[in-house]
């Protein structure tokens, strides 16, 4: 074979540093591509944004490889991506020639190669995918893709991978000049996925797209040097023969992806027996460290250099150094194993530490709780201890502190804890419990002025009660169970409305220390005058309003300031009296005195008596308004107008009404003579519902007097004359003043019928 295409082969493979869930090795940059940890092997030059592997002559060769070999033990899968160009003015008698290879060799090529072979040297072991341009048979163009995973030596003499067609390790597609010609100023993207068959580490499945047109998808079984290869190196190369072109490469990718881990090496305290000179530990239990959620990985361990896994790695016995190397698979994803992952055990002898815990002594108690796991007796993990108030109970293994993560204690008390590792090694230390200093608080009082609104309740400022002198957070409480609890806390503070009673302040210092002081809420109730009464006058009187002496300062409705106010008529009034700091508001009235009403006038011949109500009892009666008497009655009045005032005992502008004592006749005569003929009260018609009544000695009604009679009585009754003799009347009217006060005359008179 004259000319070959030298196949690019990029391949993803899980690698991760620590700590890092990726690594790609990339040969990619513009303007100018990045070569760095690459090695150019001549022909090859770094030219702008690509990589030339070959220029456009005859007998040239040229390759590109990672400077370091990549080991693919624990890849399971890998991808990988280039673009790559073919291009030239070729020769006249064999065109252009011969075409590239991407590779995983374990030999990859250092010096000239040729052309037919693609720049792949006899007998290198690996993977190669081969991008061939020169029908070697027909000395014309193609465009043909061959896979090779085994060793390059066929035929003898001139081996070419065209020509290998080992079975199950190669692979040689049609001829894609048709459809997907490799020659032209356009690059071509290229795509392969590989994945090592589950069932056999020596078989890959192979996945080969060009410009996302699928190549091949088949597995492939290594064969001559690649079986079992440890590791080898990714690379392109290219050769021309007797033909030209120019091979080129950019853009090419190569994703490394193991199972990312939190840290490379572990290492942990382990401890001999000094009897055996052997320890046992758990290798599982640094699993953690270096994955989260174990369980969710296949975890393999191996002493480092032994290819057999650990059989039992929950148990695993160890005398002097050994490092152990730790596999971590993820079997629901594509990433590969990851086998950077070391235990380091260094056995050395075990020793616990004394040390000291401090704790607080809240509210002076005496005691304080200690978590005696606290302690960092020995930052060895795993360990068990076990906690004894003193070392004859540690020796005797009695008396176990079993409240060890609550362990009331006073300062200075000691402790014994015996401490045993994973690995059966002992040894005893001694706690010492210290108290840190008390929070120092003393309980006060404060004091507030009633609430005018509600006197039983103050308002308080609970942030000025002085509980303590020292820094410290203040929380407020309502009873000293809920400042122990840390429950109900007072949000409002100021103000903070209550009556007498108690709060709780809880200071808490940096260390966390709290005590708590009870505070005292008093409040000062009102002091009101005694003196300052409401008052009774007469409505067209003044008087005087005394709040008394003792008070700081006063200040009246009416602006005055003194303890007195003068001249003050009926109204409502306050003061606002002080007492030390606080102002307390005293209302007053002065009312009006109720002014008697006379309710009713009888009037008999010419004695007038006169009914009162309301005011102030004893009342007093005039006719005169100068002379004025206890008794209601007044006798020998004449017939006509009077008038009555009425008095109570506030001695108030008395009550007056006008009266009229009528005319009384007491005989008639209703002969037709024109003389006593009728009793006529015509005269009292200008009164307010003003009637008479006529009754016989039995009160039977025998006449009524009113508008319609002209409030006469002739003797008749029912339109017949009433026999000769004595009747009674009754007069009743109301005076027409604003009382419109009722008035009664009664007596009796005679009447004398002829028949």
């Amino acid at each position: 074979m004259k000319k070959f295409l030298l196949l690019s082969f990029l391949l993803f493979l899980s690698i991760m540093s620590s700590k890092l869930s990726a690594q790609t090795y990339q040969l990619t940059g513009a303007p100018v591509i990045n070569t760095a940890g690459w090695d150019l092997v001549p022909s090859a030059t770094a030219t702008g944004d690509f990589v030339q592997l070959t220029p456009d002559q005859t007998s040239k060769f040229g390759a590109i490889k990672l400077s370091n070999p990549i080991n693919l033990k624990y890849c399971d899968k890998w991808k990988v991506e280039f673009d790559f160009r073919i291009d030239g003015n070729g020769t006249t008698a064999y065109g252009r020639g011969d075409g590239l290879t991407f590779w995983y060799l374990s030999n990859p090529p250092t010096t000239f190669t040729t052309g037919g072979g693609l720049g792949i040297p006899a007998n290198a072991n690996g993977l190669m995918v081969a991008f061939d341009i020169f029908n070697n048979s027909t000395e014309g163009q193609m465009s043909k893709v061959h896979v090779l995973y085994g060793t390059n030596n066929m035929p003898a003499g001139n081996p070419n991978i065209e020509y290998n067609t080992t079975a199950n390790s190669t692979f040689h597609s049609a001829d894609l000049n048709p459809t997907q010609p490799f020659v032209g100023a356009t690059y071509k993207h290229v795509e392969v996925n590989g994945e090592i068959d589950p069932f056999n580490p020596n078989i890959w499945l192979i996945q080969i797209r060009i410009d996302g047109v699928l190549i091949t998808n088949q597995p492939f079984t290594a064969s001559g040097g690649a079986i079992g290869m440890g590791q080898g190196y990714f690379g392109f190369s290219a050769g021309t023969g007797a033909a030209s072109a120019r091979h080129s490469i950019k853009n090419a990718k190569i994703y490394i992806d193991k199972v990312p881990i939190l840290q490379n090496t572990v290492t942990p305290f382990v401890c001999t027996n000094p009897a055996t000179g052997n320890g046992f530990v758990d290798l599982t239990s640094y699993a953690s460290q270096f994955v989260n959620n174990p369980a969710n990985y296949i975890i393999t361990y191996y002493v480092f250099g032994s290819p057999t896994p650990i059989a039992v790695p929950t148990n695993f016995q160890y005398s002097g150094n050994t490092t152990i190397s730790v596999v971590i698979k993820d079997p629901s994803s594509t990433l590969c194993d990851n086998g950077d992952a070391r235990i380091i055990l260094n056995p050395s002898p075990f020793a616990a530490d004394d040390v000291t815990i401090t704790a607080c002594n809240n509210n002076n108690a005496g005691v304080a709780y200690f978590d005696l796991s606290t302690a960092a007796v020995t930052g060895v993990p795993g360990v068990t201890k076990k906690y004894y108030p003193t070392l004859a109970n540690l020796n005797a293994g009695t008396s176990e502190i079993l409240n060890w993560s609550n362990y009331p204690a006073a300062n200075g008390t000691t402790v014994h804890v015996k401490v045993t590792t994973p690995q059966g090694c002992v040894d005893n230390a001694v706690i010492t419990l210290n108290h840190f200093p008390v929070v120092v608080v003393n309980d006060v009082t404060l004091r507030s002025c009633f609430l005018e609104t509600n006197v039983s309740m103050g308002s308080f400022n609970l942030t000025t009660a002085t509980v303590t002198t020292q820094p410290g957070t203040k929380t407020y409480y309502p009873s000293l169970q809920d400042a122990i609890n840390g429950s109900n806390q007072i949000i409002t503070t100021n103000p903070y409305i209550a009556p007498n009673g108690v709060v709780y302040i809880k200071v808490t210092n940096a260390n966390g220390c709290y005590a708590i002081a009870k505070v005292t809420l008093i409040v000062i109730p009102p002091v009101y005058s005694e003196i300052l009464i409401d008052k009774i006058i007469c409505v067209e009187d003044k008087t005087t309003l005394d709040a008394g002496v003792g008070f700081t300062s006063y200040l009246w409705s009416t602006g005055a300031t003194t303890q007195t106010i003068s001249n003050v008529g009926v109204g409502t009034y306050w003061v606002k009296l002080k007492t030390g700091d606080c102002t307390i508001t005293q209302n007053v009235k002065v009312f009006a005195s109720e002014q008697p009403v006379i309710t009713s006038i009888d009037v008999s011949a010419t004695t007038v008596t006169v009914y009162a109500n309301g005011g102030t009892p004893a009342y007093q009666y005039s006719l005169d308004n100068t002379n004025w008497q206890d008794s209601n009655i007044f006798k020998g009045l004449v017939r006509g107008i009077h008038k009555i005032f009425v008095k109570d005992s506030y001695d108030c502008e008395p009550m007056e009404v006008e009266i009229t004592v009528p005319n009384i006749i007491n005989v008639i005569t209703p002969n037709g003579d024109g003389r006593n003929d009728v009793i006529d009260y015509s005269a009292l018609g200008s009164k307010i519902d003003l009637t008479f009544t006529i009754y016989n000695r039995y009160g039977a009604k025998l006449h009524q007097g009113d508008k319609t009679n002209n409030y006469t009585w002739d003797g008749t009754s029912n339109g017949r004359k009433v026999p000769t003799g004595s009747y009674w009347y009754s007069v009743t009217w109301n005076e027409n003043n604003k009382a419109k006060t009722p008035v009664k005359l009664s007596g009796w008179i005679m009447v004398k019928n002829r028949e």
